[in-house]
């Protein structure tokens, strides 16, 4: 291996690779030392040179004789590569390389990092001169070496491809890097499946749990035999005819590409086989199995052949599976069977070692158990809820870890509750790490049983209308932060919007059958395209977007255009503002337009998509952003909206979850809410912008309303009276009448009585009337 060592020189001229192979002298500016490509996750360490090195026709990617593992990652690599460049690559078997090659090799004693097992099992250095070296300890190493260079290529404009002189260490600071998806109870099409694992390597994502089996929540009119339940893999073996479900299941055929997908792109995937609760399925197939004569979606674990029959499953399909690990699920089983649900996890999680894999479970022990004493310790555990297992108790018991929180990772398409409208990228971005949990249960940073963490979509609403790529829409906002902080951590002095630029122009990366981004900041980084944020548009009324267009590139933009496309029913545009159509690097120019809604504009909200194209160097470019547009009823004839420029704060946040603060209840948005606290004397405060005569409110509430509350009001916010009083509520949308004929600058909902034993769940709080300074 000595041979195919190579020692790099920084040029001071730059050399670029000719379809001969040869170097060619470029001009590029040479004086300035390269900052840190902007790759997602951000390098641990960069060493900046001088001047950057062109890839083009010819450059080949080469490994030494006998590196099997090697020659896989060149041969995914190569084939990626072509699709950003444009041009077939070769790749080369060769003892000693070219100059001019991208050269990956291993090398057991590399300086890959810390000296961790995470490091050097993922770690990489990365060094770009007159060619590329990607050394590392492992095939996976090099791999992740290979995205970082595919993301700093895919950054540039159309007919360039060119990469910064310079040299970077990285490795990742959590060996667990993941995203669960749950197909039981909703099947996706099999080429999403695959492009979710494309998408993961993409960001250096590295673990894929596909939770294979589960039902219906409830059952409809409480007979389990109409609820939907689906058990996702489909055996030859007579034994389980008519296990599978018949919407959609792996075959072996299946399961077999999915996972050489997954070893192409060094994804494990970790299949879940949960029972003994969400086991609708299993009950289906076989009634004697479940609790209450098969009426349930439990299974009966007093009956010994209930255990014998999981056992078989799990020895049917595990040899399937190429990974180490099989998740057993064992989540939310009545505490009752306390006892029988404990054989049943010892039992089934020998029975996956007997198999050869590592098992793992979701963390219930706390509510079952009240502990783990006498459960099987050789588990690795998704603390997914701190009531049912907590981190801090989990790896005080011994336990392998892996943050799964459900109110911080959890999305629910399309729900009212668990980030139905995706995870919060922004709080994520500025407020989370793997180990940061709710409710005083973070644990320290360097703890060595925190494996990593893993978000997850869980399909709730099996009725619902939707699909793989409306997943993919939600999940793919805050897709890059995740991978960010599982990778890396925060990078100092990089703030939220300019992170999501990066993750915008880097795309879904390349191979991908089905998916394409759907973010808002795709586009070229030489374009930077800013809009401000809106407020609510109530009906009758306009509001005015603003779009900030900056050349962030070296040379002149030209041609310059702008535009703006709704999707809102009964809103329309008119440019007010023209901008400049050429701009030098570094300029910006300002483009606007208003936004009207109709008096009949329906309410909901819908995106506003700003593009702008421009031409660079003779060829076009484009970047796009969107902005949301509320459109909300309008007021009450003789008075105007008052909350949307108001302050909200309460009196208490359930467990301070900022998804849930008070500023929710005035954003004209329908599907975010505020939530207090659980008991019944919680309060809601809206400080108007200025005094206003206040006539009426209109509360949208969830299900966790105020069966009794009083509306107050305050022209200092010290000394109160009621307005309004209601002991009666809708718990839907309740419009109040208010007595409160002189000018108030406060107003604020006053819980009396709570109608659940949770605190009060509030949508909106608007206030109208009139203001009188």
């Amino acid at each position: 291996m000595r041979r195919f060592r190579r020692c790099f020189l920084v040029l001071g001229a730059v050399l670029a690779v000719t379809a001969t192979g040869l170097p060619a002298a470029t001009a590029e500016p040479v004086d300035t030392v390269n900052p840190a490509p902007a790759v997602v996750p951000s390098l641990q360490q960069w060493t900046g040179g001088n001047g950057r090195l062109s890839v083009r026709p010819g450059t080949r990617v080469a490994v030494a004789p006998g590196d099997a593992a090697l020659k896989s990652v060149a041969d995914q690599f190569g084939s990626d590569l072509g699709e950003i460049v444009g041009w077939k690559v070769p790749i080369v078997v060769v003892a000693i390389p070219r100059a001019s090659d991208v050269v990956l090799r291993i090398d057991p004693a590399a300086q890959v990092g810390p000296d961790t097992a995470v490091a050097a099992k993922e770690g990489y250095r990365l060094d770009v001169a007159e060619g590329v070296d990607i050394v590392s300890r492992t095939p996976t190493g090099a791999f992740w070496a290979t995205r970082s260079l595919l993301q700093m290529l895919v950054r540039e404009s159309p007919g360039e491809a060119t990469l910064p002189v310079g040299s970077a260490v990285d490795w990742p600071n959590y060996a667990v890097r993941g995203f669960m998806l749950d197909v039981g109870r909703r099947w996706f099409d099999q080429k999403y499946l695959r492009d979710t694992l494309r998408y993961m390597s993409w960001f250096k994502l590295n673990t894929f749990q596909l939770h294979l089996n589960d039902n219906e929540i409830s059952a409809p009119g409480g007979d389990w035999s109409k609820a939907q339940s689906a058990f996702r893999l489909a055996s030859d073996n007579p034994r389980f005819a008519g296990l599978a479900a018949k919407d959609g299941a792996f075959t072996r055929a299946d399961w077999d590409r999915l996972e050489t997908v997954a070893a192409d792109h060094h994804v494990t995937i970790v299949p879940e086989i949960d029972a003994p609760a969400h086991a609708r399925a299993f009950i289906k197939f076989d009634p004697r199995l479940g609790l209450n004569g098969g009426n349930s979606d439990h299974l009966d674990l007093t009956k010994p052949a209930t255990t014998e029959f999981m056992k078989e499953v799990f020895a049917e399909f595990t040899p399937w599976f190429r990974g180490p690990a099989v998740h057993v699920g064992a989540d939310e089983y009545p505490r009752e069977y306390a006892a029988q649900y404990r054989q049943y996890f010892n039992d089934i999680t020998a029975e996956v070692r007997k198999l050869g894999k590592s098992p793992s479970a979701w963390g219930s022990l706390t509510v079952m158990s009240g502990g783990a004493t006498g459960y099987d310790r050789d588990v690795t555990i998704n603390s997914w809820n701190n009531g049912w297992y907590g981190p801090k108790q989990a790896i005080a018991d011994g336990y392998p870890v892996i943050n799964t929180n459900d109110a911080l990772l959890y999305v629910v398409p399309f729900a009212n509750y668990y980030h139905g409208s995706g995870l919060d990228g922004r709080w994520l971005f500025d407020n989370w790490q793997p180990n940061v949990f709710p409710g005083q249960e973070s644990v320290s940073p360097g703890e060595p049983l925190l494996r990593g963490a893993m978000s997850a979509v869980w399909n709730d609403l099996v009725h619902a209308d939707y699909g793989a790529l409306d997943v993919h829409r939600l999940i793919e906002p805050a897709f890059g932060v995740l991978a960010q902080k599982m990778w890396r951590g925060a990078e100092t002095g990089l703030d939220y919007d300019a992170f999501m630029g990066r993750v915008g122009a880097l795309g879904n990366g390349p191979g991908n059958e089905l998916i394409t981004s759907t973010l808002p900041t795709a586009g070229d980084p030489r374009i930077g395209l800013s809009v401000n944020r809106l407020g609510p548009l109530p009906a009758g009324e306009s509001v005015v977007v603003s779009a900030t267009v900056t050349n962030r590139g070296a040379t002149k933009l030209t041609s310059v255009a702008p535009k703006l496309s709704l999707t809102a029913p009964g809103v329309t545009s008119t440019v007010t503002t023209r901008g400049a159509t050429v701009l030098a690097p570094g300029n910006s120019t300002v483009w606007s337009w208003r936004l009207t809604a109709a008096g009949s504009a329906a309410a909901g909200t819908t995106p506003a998509t700003v593009e702008v194209s421009a031409s660079h160097r003779g060829v076009v470019i484009n970047s796009r952003t969107q902005v949301a547009v509320r459109t909300v009823p309008a007021a009450p004839p003789g008075s105007q909206h008052l909350s949307f420029t108001a302050v909200a704060s309460a009196s208490s946040v359930e467990a301070d979850l900022d998804r849930l603060a008070a500023r929710n209840v005035n954003d004209g948005d329908l599907t975010t809410r505020w939530a207090s606290a659980y008991t019944d004397g919680e309060w809601l405060q809206l400080t108007l912008a200025k005094p206003a005569r206040v006539s009426s409110a209109r509360l949208f509430w969830e299900a966790a309303c105020a069966t009794a509350y009083r509306i107050q009001v305050s022209p200092d916010g010290t000394t109160w009276r009621d307005a309004a009083t209601v002991t009666t509520s809708t718990c839907k949308d309740d419009q109040v009448t208010l007595n409160s004929p002189d000018p108030v600058r406060y107003v604020r909902m006053q819980g009396t009585k709570r109608a659940t034993t949770y605190g009060y769940s509030l949508h909106e709080l608007w206030l109208f009337g009139s203001p009188t300074a």
